[in-house]
């Protein structure tokens, strides 16, 4: 399909991080759509990402300067800075000054002249940029993919509760007042009659769960503008697996953050090791090693809580006869990580979304173990193609991982059960279909 101009039509991406200045998975699989649609026949793309910090130390390249392109080799792809802006983490929105979305981010919608803008996340940018892009381009359909519950949730989008830890499935002005005291119900109040006012532009929401639509269908938005669509993933060659005795590595892959579980797991590894401790060195071939061993493969700790990276530093000293803290990795290294592994764990303690390790462990043929909440069970088939345990349980993780490793069969089997991964290029054509129909939609609305 063609625009007015006889062009390609083009397809701007907003996203609030770019993975080559901190790894993370909504920005991830945002760019793996840029370089896939840039390559179909149908759409060119553009690629607009948050620069600057809190996620990066460097700001803005030259004063004034708002919106640069990333560098040499990343064609299309650009940094939009918030230098000297401040961010309302209440409302999602800059504070007093508003002109980096009526000037700077106007003038570069006004360049580049996208017929679709697609959302892949506004943190650190605003919900406001929806406005900006339905006054400055009306004819453009707008679309928002929905990676969380940031929306809904003021607690960094992950619908865990302040009271007890617990995750939540109810938002109120009421609840959320419970959790964040020094915040009015009136003023949640305001907070989500604003979020449904900017999002009231969006033509189309998509949902990568069901789970995660299901939420957000609870919160107000309208059935008809809201589609499931799971993640599309680039092709990811797996690996022959020799037959082994023992299936007893494990692997993390994510953010090490609270909300991720990394301390459930650590600590589901420090009560298998206390238990072989405390029943002495036993009569094995294998001399006593651990009855398991993790892989560690994340980052950001630095960005946490002091606190909570003092726990996590050690809780990795405390169970270093087990545990290998690996630490970040590109997403080009997945293949080599994960033919160190026989399992991967997803300890979530919030509900999730669709988690991508999920998918690439699946990949690379991978069986998962999973918290049973949320996206995670919604993705992971408990006895198919991996294993549920109690969100947040160390103790039954700790359990999982003993039956995982000595229960005969039980690897092999649940690897025959993983199934084919989303295709990028399926989900490119969905896309495609998606767009063109919203653009022929949006003239229609407009000439009427």
């Amino acid at each position: 399909m063609n625009s007015a101009n006889g062009r390609r039509p083009t397809v701007l991406y907003v996203c609030h991080n770019h993975p080559s200045v901190r790894p993370g998975g909504a920005e991830g699989y945002a760019l793996e759509l840029h370089h896939a649609m840039k390559a179909t026949s149908g759409f060119d793309s553009v690629f607009l990402a948050k620069g600057g910090p809190p996620l990066s130390t460097a700001g803005q390249p030259h004063l004034g300067t708002y919106i640069a392109p990333v560098g040499a080799g990343y064609p299309d792809q650009y940094f939009i800075y918030t230098d000297g802006y401040e961010f309302d983490w209440l409302l999602g929105s800059m504070r007093y000054n508003k002109d980096l979305y009526t000037k700077h981010f106007r003038e570069f919608l006004l360049a580049v002249r996208p017929d679709v803008v697609h959302f892949q996340h506004t943190l650190f940018l605003g919900y406001d940029m929806l406005r900006i892009v339905r006054d400055t381009l009306p004819d453009a359909p707008i679309i928002y993919t929905l990676h969380e519950f940031m929306p809904i949730c003021h607690r960094q989008g992950q619908m865990v509760r302040t009271v007890d830890e617990r995750p939540c499935l109810e938002e109120s002005p009421r609840r959320c007042h419970e959790c964040f005291p020094d915040v009015s119900r009136q003023a949640f109040f305001l907070r989500k009659l604003f979020v449904q006012s900017q999002f009231a532009l969006v033509d189309q929401f998509i949902a990568p769960s069901r789970f995660l639509m299901e939420r957000y269908l609870d919160w107000g938005v309208p059935p008809e503008r809201i589609r499931f669509e799971e993640y599309g993933r680039r092709p990811m060659a797996g690996s022959a697996e020799p037959p082994r005795e023992r299936r007893d590595r494990f692997g993390f892959f994510g953010q090490l953050n609270p909300f991720k579980g990394i301390d459930v797991l650590l600590r589901a590894m420090q009560r298998l090791s206390a238990e072989r401790a405390d029943a002495g060195a036993p009569d094995e071939p294998d001399g006593g090693r651990p009855l398991a061993r993790l892989r560690v493969h994340g980052a950001n700790l630095d960005l946490q809580p002091g606190g909570f990276q003092n726990e996590i530093r050690a809780l990795l000293d405390d169970t270093r006869d087990a545990v290998t803290f690996v630490g970040r990795y590109e997403p080009s290294d997945i293949g080599r990580l994960m033919e160190a592994v026989d399992w991967v764990v997803i300890p979530s303690v919030w509900w999730e979304n669709s988690p991508l390790v999920i998918q690439e462990a699946f990949a690379h043929g991978r069986p998962v173990i999973a918290s049973d909440i949320g996206g995670m069970a919604e993705k992971v088939a408990d006895g198919v193609d991996g294993i549920h345990f109690r969100a947040g349980d160390p103790d039954d993780l700790a359990e999982t991982i003993r039956t995982a490793v000595s229960t005969p069969g039980l690897w092999d089997r649940l690897r025959s059960g993983i199934g084919d991964v989303y295709p990028m290029a399926t989900h490119v054509g969905e896309m495609c279909s998606l767009y063109t129909a919203l653009m022929k939609r949006r003239t229609m609305e407009v000439a009427a």
